[in-house]
């Protein structure tokens, strides 16, 4: 390991201590946070990697720990309804509405900083990011360390995002010096990201809470970005909120998405699979419970049930993490183009696979299916 990441990370089981014990870990967890450090910690969504807010040089560690472009913004965890008030003065009373509803919860919302927001927290942008996470080990941190709490995923850029410690530990070992460790989360995808500083609000990443959650308290429609919900990489993008700009979730094996009629996609990826194990390449299939039984490659999963699409928002990193420990070369994945929690999914699966999709229709023949469209950046299938 590279000298600058040698120091000791310590990973404390929140679950194992009684009530001192845990205490005295948040004490600790909190000072660092105040020392200008970087803690790990549970939130519903996924695993932050926090910092001092209101610390440019803290924030600036974490750039460094998880080798993060720095124009890409860092979300502010708060733990009350006063920090949000001392991040954004411009806080309307349809904001407050939408806040008042869905916090604590996996929202943030996107409000004019104040100019004591360091840049180095907003990525350089006027706005600031802010969200109040629901998670109880979360809250705790933040007011245990008396300090607003900037927190990314606390994964390398890039790579699948973190839903168990273990996760946190595999990718952060050496490089912070504390996990608290508060279990499996139970959303397993980032909060949905809420643009209100536009006359019209915004989604500029999809989430738990859907635009129809959004619109019934708002009062009327809240769209997706269109670079957000564009199946195509889009170039030149100003990055507004994480995640937007570069691409993310991605395991280190060649991800491609099928969509299609399920006989179709299975087909097509069996008849893929059988092609790369021939010539040689150890191949992962990512299916459901309803069609795991159907595929045919070196590594199948299933990722969850199309009867509960948060079964699969909840198992997506771990699973596109398994293919990795698998060494899967070539991973091949369904597609869940369902209402709500299925644009989530699918935001977070076409950035993992870098876009590489392909539409398929049943078809005659031996194959049982053709390709209808396809969209491989970067080559050949």
């Amino acid at each position: 390991m590279d000298k600058a990441w040698s120091m000791k990370t310590e990973c404390v089981r929140m679950d194992l201590l009684d009530e001192d014990a845990r205490s005295e870990a948040l004490d600790r967890a909190g000072r660092i946070i105040r020392e200008g450090g970087l803690v790990a910690f549970p939130t519903e969504t996924v695993y932050g990697l926090g910092a001092d807010a209101m610390n440019a040089q803290a924030a600036a560690r974490i750039y460094e720990a998880k080798g993060r472009p720095s124009d890409n913004p860092l979300i502010v965890h708060i733990a009350d309804f006063a920090e949000a008030e001392a991040l954004s003065g411009d806080i309307s009373p349809g904001v407050r509405k939408i806040m008042e509803t869905f916090w604590p919860g996996p929202l943030t919302i996107i409000l004019p900083k104040r100019p004591e927001v360091p840049d180095g927290t907003t990525g350089g942008l006027p706005t600031v990011a802010i969200r109040m996470p629901s998670h109880p080990l979360a809250a705790e941190l933040i007011r245990k360390s008396g300090r607003m709490i900037a927190a990314p995923s606390a994964n390398l850029s890039g790579r699948p995002s973190p839903t168990t410690a273990d996760h946190v530990y595999e990718d952060m070992k050496g490089r912070i010096p504390m996990i608290l460790d508060g279990g499996p989360v139970n959303i397993g995808i980032e909060s949905t990201i809420l643009d209100m500083t536009e006359e019209e609000p915004v989604i500029l990443r999809p989430g738990y809470i859907s635009p129809r959650d959004l619109s019934r308290v708002w009062g009327g429609q809240i769209h997706l970005d269109p670079a957000v919900a564009s199946r195509t990489m889009k170039k030149d993008i100003k990055a507004k909120a994480p995640g937007m700009k570069y691409r993310h979730y991605a395991p280190k094996g060649r991800l491609t998405l099928f969509e299609g009629p399920s006989s179709a996609v299975t087909a097509a990826i069996n008849a893929l699979s059988a092609k790369d194990r021939k010539a040689g390449l150890r191949v992962g299939i990512i299916g459901t419970e309803e069609t795991e039984s159907l595929y045919k490659g070196d590594v199948v999963r299933a990722v969850g049930s199309r009867q509960h699409p948060e079964t699969i928002a909840a198992g997506l990193y771990r699973i596109l993490r398994e293919m990795d420990d698998l060494n899967c070369a070539s991973i091949y994945s369904e597609s869940f183009y369902d209402e709500d929690l299925g644009e989530a999914i699918m935001n977070r699966l076409l950035k993992a696979a870098g876009y590489r999709h392909i539409k398929v229709k049943p078809g005659l023949g031996e194959e049982g299916f053709f390709i209808e469209e396809t969209d491989v950046p970067g080559g050949a299938l």
